[in-house]
Order: structure tokens, then sequence, then C-alpha cells
């Protein structure tokens, strides 16, 4: 099957709906999947709230890849805990949604120029079945996740956002997880957030209320801050790939907007219009 009809059978396979929102949610630890906290309790909100999705793409800060994006394909992604050092009851946590294989076979053809392929082996991070057990309790919705390539500039997933935009009127809810700050080399049990992790998180804010994408993803721009935020690039490269997916017609809401642990940011978005 040629690109061109890839691409026709995913307009084919999803029914047109109303545009879909994009949504990046900063989540933190792993325990606000078994204990209710106001992050929790928020993203439960959110849930009921949102319109019900076909089918969820989530982008996770937790597969990170080089060299190529991967799309995972399996009919039943397995839950995976990656983390270590928590209550049992957390490793005895499942979130059985079934997968996407059709549409993540297309998203795959959508996705060519980014050297999209398939993979069966992943299944679902702490970074998406952690706040899908709010969004969705029931796990009822298909799931499938997208790798982050770790190898490419931060413009690269801006514009994978923009690529994967017309999933929105498909029915497809675009999910980012990870957290506009994140540096565990510097969290403090209680602690208050830090300066830079303030400053940070403010000035994501900023640019992305104004639509400045571009800024977003200027290294040069953002300086020793990004570096401070960001040890790893992982967990802001879902927050770029949400940014790139919403455009001049969106309403923005923020939620979360507090740093945890003095050094994570919780500050969470949505994008609907």
């Amino acid at each position: 099957m040629s690109v061109a009809q890839k691409l026709q059978s995913l307009k084919d396979s999803l029914k047109t709906s109303d545009r879909m929102p994009v949504v990046f949610l900063g989540h933190g630890s792993p325990m606000n999947a078994l204990e209710e906290t106001p992050y929790s309790r928020s993203w439960a909100a959110l849930g009921r709230a949102l319109p019900r999705p076909q089918a969820i793409l989530v982008v996770s800060a937790h597969w990170m890849t080089r060299g190529t994006t991967l799309v995972d394909v399996s009919k039943l992604p397995k839950t995976i805990h990656d983390f270590y050092g928590f209550p049992e009851p957390l490793y005895r946590m499942q979130y059985a949604a079934p997968g996407a294989p059709e549409i993540a076979d297309e998203v795959i053809a959508l996705l060519q120029s980014h050297h999209a392929e398939g993979d069966d082996t992943w299944g679902l991070d702490h970074g998406a079945w952690s706040v899908l057990t709010w969004l969705y309790p029931e796990a009822d919705v298909p799931v499938f996740q997208l790798s982050i390539d770790m190898s490419k500039d931060l413009d690269w997933h801006l514009e994978i956002g923009r690529t994967l935009a017309a999933l929105r009127h498909r029915g497809v809810l675009i999910l980012g997880s990870g957290n506009v700050v994140h540096n565990l080399r510097t969290m403090r049990m209680g602690g208050r957030p830090l300066d830079w992790a303030t400053e940070f998180d403010a000035l994501f804010a900023d640019r992305l209320a104004a639509r400045d994408m571009g800024a977003l993803a200027d290294r040069k721009g953002l300086g020793s801050l990004l570096t401070m935020a960001h040890p790893s690039i992982d967990h802001y490269l879902p927050a770029l790939t949400i940014a790139g997916a919403a455009d001049e017609k969106d309403d923005l809401v923020f939620m979360n907007d507090s740093i945890d642990l003095g050094s994570v940011s919780m500050r969470s978005y949505v994008f609907h219009g």
C-alpha cells in the first residue's frame, strides 16, 4: 500500500469529529497514579470534561529512542513499571486498555519524513498509564504511544506535533506527558520551589500563551535556564510536541501551575477550540 493510500485509509478508519483538544500533563511522581492528590483529582476532572476520543496517542517522556520515531502497534499494550523503590501496590497496577494498531500503522505513514517505524515491544510506560488511570479509569479507549527521538533537536519535536495535528479532526486525543521543569538532581522533599525552576516555568508559560513556539525550541535563547530545568531533555520534548499540534484557533487553559519537590513543574495545559 502506498503512502497516499495509507493516509486515505487513516481518514476512512476514523470518523470525522469535532476538533479534539491537545493536552500536556505534568505527570510528576509515579505515586500520583496510586494516590488521590490535587494532581490526580485534576486529571480525573479533565477526563470528565474532555470530549470522548476514538483513540489516544500518547507522547511520553519515558519512551526514548535515537535515530527513529517508534509507534506502538501492539493490540494489547502491556503496562510497564519503569521505576524502582516505590511501594509494592504501585507495581501491581495495570492499565489494560486495548491498542490501536490500525491507526498506529497510518500514523507511521503520516510520519514517514520523521523516520517512523512500528514497534510491538514497548506498551504503556508510567508516563502514559499514571495519568490515563485517572483520565479514563475504565481503560476502554484504545491507546498507543509514540517515542521521542533524543537525537533530534527541539524544533524537530515541534514539527512532529504540527504533522500529528491532522489527527485532531479524526477523534484522536494527542496527549503529552512529561514535565516543563524536571531536575531530579535538585529535588527536595517538601522543599520550596527553587528560583530558577519558577523562572523557567513562568518563561515557558509566557511564551506558550504568546504562541511563540519558536522561542520554546530555541536552545540558545533559553540558555542556562533550560540546562538547569532539564539536565536531560526527555521530559521537555512532549511539551513541545503538544505545543506544535496547537494553532491560533485554539484557546489555552493552564492546570496545576505549581512546582513540586522544589524542581519538578506540574504545569499542564490544554489547547482547545
